[in-house]
């Protein structure tokens, strides 16, 4: 930088000493020339004394400053020269106006205030002597940008208690105002902002967070931020960081992720996934071990909750090596209260009976152990770094810190494979189940969100929905037990995340798992349009032709009663209720065109009537779909009309 800085000040330099020398050999206006001497001689003492601080100059103001101030000479070199004209001719000819010596002399007089703001600016703090630095002229047109340059200047130079409150300072413009965000990014913010964080004090490094997750308003700022180095940044603050201060992070990386998807994986190769899951996982279930994936040579927790329930040794050979049983005991702590919930208690069961492959029983005396930890959470710590000594902190500050992690993964997780994968794969689902369950209320929230983006990839991805959400796992159906739970109670902000994540998981139930649809279907009666929408979409996802089991839940909406509300919806819903509705009405006819309940609400008429309405025929969905289902069930029923009437 030093290099730099004195290659930019040499010219103007050398300027300032050919308008001096030129000054002294006019012919005309040797007044005016006499003052523009003096001006930009102390100038030029300035640039001098610039140049020997150079070290210590901020860049961005300097390089604006210095090419201001260049400009300013080269005119005043001009207007000196043409007064050195000799002979009367000359004279004559060469034209100066008099408002020119004003305007340079005004402009030179800038020059000096910018330049003694920049030495000032860029003094160290005990140099200022608390100083009004004020605004340089420069900045007379956009007063925030001095603003600024002073805010990151005192970054660069300030007491950590100085910083700390320019950080402050730049968090509060970046909040007021997108383009104010822009220019801290523009003049070079970023970098020292993330010093503070490694190296201030606490309230320091919580301003210095929440500027830089402020900054992060869109995808071109969250990837020059990401090229500053902020994903190892938060990596070592979520993992040495005080509590406070990694709850900051945590919303920062959630408020970047939510902006530029594209950091998903900057963040999780800094292992920030890791260490958001252990701050989830704390105080909610209890490590057997620091955070692992499933590896050839490995057991994670995942792997022992993916096992069977009768303890085979195949779970093993698998490609997994089984742990020391007292290192992988596991157990759950609920957030608040100390009652146990039945079906935690089970998952916790099943994993301590996977534990004894020889008699396939459970150690009573780990089960115990286990229950004591779940019924006593305070007394519960996890191992590892990342969170050594949290239990000491203050309950508000652990369930910021919980809600930040959870807002954090779900933003994370989103259309991200990968990291799906790694979440599904660790202690996460278990800890969102047990959240779901016994949360704050924003913390039941993010939970519910982050379940549903993470169902959303399996949806897509086979091999993420076989493993993660494998029938068998007690993790899975822990977290589909909470989920069914809040549909069943219908009246809360959780029910649509929850109502998405069912129906992505519809591939993924066995044909003997009944208890799905009536929920589901009871929600299409008497129910605001949002639901009865994700309620009609959810069950589509159960009824379409690509669900292998599309037969067995076709039936079991038709015993739930779901014909009746479907042909409602069909005929009086609002139009993003309605087309979903038909289509799963299509389905339902579709692949049990032969049953009774079908001819008795005279469903075909229904999907006669739709036949005829433009807005429902131009759907490219029901293209094709409306005249097959329509024609099967004219063929069935019209042979069976006699024995249904």
């Amino acid at each position: 930088m030093a290099g730099i800085v004195k290659e930019i000040l040499a010219r103007p330099i050398q300027l300032a000493d050919q308008v001096t020398k030129n000054a002294d050999s006019a012919q005309s206006f040797k007044q005016e020339c006499i003052e523009l001497k003096t001006k930009t001689e102390k100038l030029a003492a300035l640039l001098r004394q610039a140049a020997r601080a150079s070290n210590d100059l901020y860049e961005r103001p300097t390089r604006r400053i210095i090419d201001d101030t260049e400009q300013v000479l080269d005119k005043a070199l001009t207007l000196v020269i043409k007064c050195r004209a000799n002979g009367i001719m000359k004279r004559m000819f060469t034209i100066i106006p008099a408002a020119a010596f004003k305007k340079t002399s005004t402009q030179l007089e800038n020059s000096i205030g910018d330049v003694s703001w920049l030495l000032r600016v860029s003094a160290p703090a005990e140099d200022r002597d608390d100083e009004y630095l004020g605004l340089p002229p420069i900045a007379s047109n956009e007063p925030i940008l001095g603003l600024i340059w002073e805010q990151v200047a005192i970054l660069h130079t300030g007491t950590l208690e100085e910083r700390s409150d320019a950080a402050a300072s730049l968090a509060s413009l970046a909040r007021d105002n997108d383009r104010y965000g822009k220019l801290i990014i523009e003049e070079g913010g970023v970098v020292p902002l993330l010093k503070l964080a490694k190296e201030g004090r606490m309230e320091g490094q919580e301003h210095a967070a929440r500027a830089i997750g402020l900054l992060g308003r869109d995808s071109e700022s969250v990837e020059q931020i990401v090229n500053c180095g902020v994903c190892s940044v938060f990596a070592k603050i979520l993992k040495d960081g005080h509590m406070k201060v990694q709850s900051v992070v945590a919303w920062a990386v959630s408020e970047m992720a939510t902006h530029h998807p594209k950091c998903q994986d900057h963040f999780a190769q800094n292992n920030v996934i890791r260490l958001l899951v252990s701050h989830l996982a704390f105080e909610t279930i209890q490590e057997h071990s620091r955070y692992t994936i499933a590896t050839k040579h490995q057991m994670s927790i995942h792997s022992v909750f993916m096992a069977n329930n009768n303890g085979s040794d195949q779970n093993v050979k698998n490609g997994y090596e089984e742990e020391d049983p007292k290192q992988t005991a596991n157990s759950v702590n609920h957030p608040t209260g100390n009652q146990l919930s039945s079906q935690m208690h089970n998952v916790v069961t099943n994993t301590m009976a996977m534990k004894n492959p020889v008699t396939g029983q459970s150690n009573t005396q780990e089960i115990q152990k286990t229950t004591h930890h779940i019924q006593n959470p305070g007394r519960a710590a996890l191992s590892g770094a990342s969170i050594k000594g949290r239990e000491y902190e203050d309950p508000a500050t652990k369930a910021q810190m919980k809600a930040m992690a959870a807002r954090a993964l779900w933003h994370l997780c989103k259309g991200n494979v990968t990291i799906c994968r790694n979440i599904t794969e660790s202690r996460a689902l278990l800890c969102f189940a047990v959240l779901l369950e016994k949360g704050p209320e924003d913390v039941k929230y993010y939970s519910a969100m982050a379940l549903m983006e993470i169902t959303a990839v399996a949806e897509q991805n086979s091999d993420l929905r076989r493993t993660g959400f494998k029938p068998t796992s007690p993790a899975a159906k822990a977290v589909v037990e909470q989920l069914l739970k809040i549909i069943e109670k219908a009246n809360c902000d959780l029910l649509l995340p929850s109502i998405q994540a069912i129906g992505h998981l519809a591939r993924t139930f066995r044909a003997t798992e009944t208890r799905i649809i009536g929920p589901l279907v009871k929600l299409l009666d008497e129910r605001e349009a949002e639901v009865s929408m994700e309620a009609v979409i959810a069950l589509n996802k159960f009824a379409c032709t690509d669900n292998f089991l599309h037969d067995n839940h076709c039936k079991a909406i038709i015993e739930a009663g779901g014909t009746k509300h479907l042909i409602q919806l069909v005929y009086f819903g609002e139009q993003m209720v309605q087309i979903p509705s038909l289509i799963l009405l299509c389905y339902i006819a579709l692949h049990v065109p032969d049953s009774e309940t079908l001819a008795q609400e005279e469903v075909l008429i229904v999907l006669e009537w739709s036949s005829k309405q433009a807005h429902l025929v131009e759907e490219p969905t029901m293209e094709n779909l409306l005249p097959e289902a329509k024609s099967r069930l004219e063929l069935y029923q019209s042979r069976g009309s006699r024995g249904f009437h």
